[in-house]
This record gives C-alpha cells, sequence and structure tokens, in this order.
C-alpha cells in the first residue's frame, strides 16, 4: 500500500491549519507558502475537505479555512480515507463482508487481515493533536 500525494498533502495542510489555528480562517495562499504545495492543487484537496465537513470556508477579503473541530478530534485515518478511500493492502478487504469466493480457503487472508488491523491500528490511533505534540517534542531537541 502506497499512500498517494493527494493524502500526504491533505494531512500537511490539516496540520498547517491545526498548528496555525488563531481562530481567524487562513488563506490558501499562506498554507501553500508554508508547505511548498500549489494553490491550485490545495483548492482540489480543501474541496474535498469541505465538502466533509472536516473545514469550514469563508470567502472574500478576510476569507481562508479553519478546522471545523479540534485537532484532537480529526485521526490520521480519517484523513486518509476520505483522500485515498480504502486503506486495505488488497481487493478483498475493502469492503465490510469479503465476497471472495475463495475467502475460505485462501491461505494468505489472514495475513492480509493482520496488516490491515496494524494499519487501522496506527492511523486510527494517531490524530492532529499527537502529530502537533510530535512535532513540538521534536523541535524541542
Amino acid at each position: 500500500m502506497k499512500i498517494s500525494t493527494k493524502g500526504r498533502y491533505a494531512l500537511r495542510l490539516m496540520l498547517d491549519l491545526a498548528i496555525n489555528n488563531t481562530g481567524e480562517f487562513i488563506p490558501l495562499k499562506n498554507v501553500s507558502e508554508r508547505q511548498d504545495i500549489s494553490v491550485k492543487y490545495l483548492e482540489q484537496i480543501i474541496t474535498v475537505l469541505v465538502k466533509a465537513g472536516f473545514v469550514k470556508g469563508l470567502r472574500g477579503s478576510r476569507g481562508g479555512y479553519k478546522l471545523a473541530k479540534k485537532p484532537e478530534d480529526y485521526t490520521v485515518g480519517m484523513i486518509l480515507r476520505l483522500t485515498e478511500g480504502s486503506l486495505a493492502p488488497v481487493a478483498c478487504l475493502d469492503d465490510e463482508i469479503n465476497t471472495c469466493e475463495r475467502a475460505c480457503d485462501c491461505i494468505t487472508l489472514g495475513l492480509w487481515q493482520e496488516l490491515y488491523d496494524a494499519i487501522n491500528g496506527v492511523v486510527d490511533n494517531i490524530t492532529l493533536a499527537d502529530l502537533i505534540e510530535r512535532a513540538e517534542k521534536q523541535g524541542g531537541e
């Protein structure tokens, strides 16, 4: 499994909004400059985040974006699933019910399920607030 640029940039965008939160809306141009990501690409990502209710947007001269909730309310898994879709390492684990006709006889299915559980265990237990805390510890050393 490989996380695409879209997923990585969405996480960076959300982190930037969290770190630079003053209560005011943050222009996408500012995020673009800090993150070295084109405004055009950020516009594509922010549309998905706004539509999902993760981010609030305001148009106009004082416009921009800010998180709809607190950083501790967003997990990495939420953001990645929104932008990437399923994080399953194999297609047969994409849906709630495995409809693969070989599921009962598949020797490797248990391995893929363990890997999927491990991925979910990590991304669903790390929040934006956790990442900010990690960054602060890194910077303080």
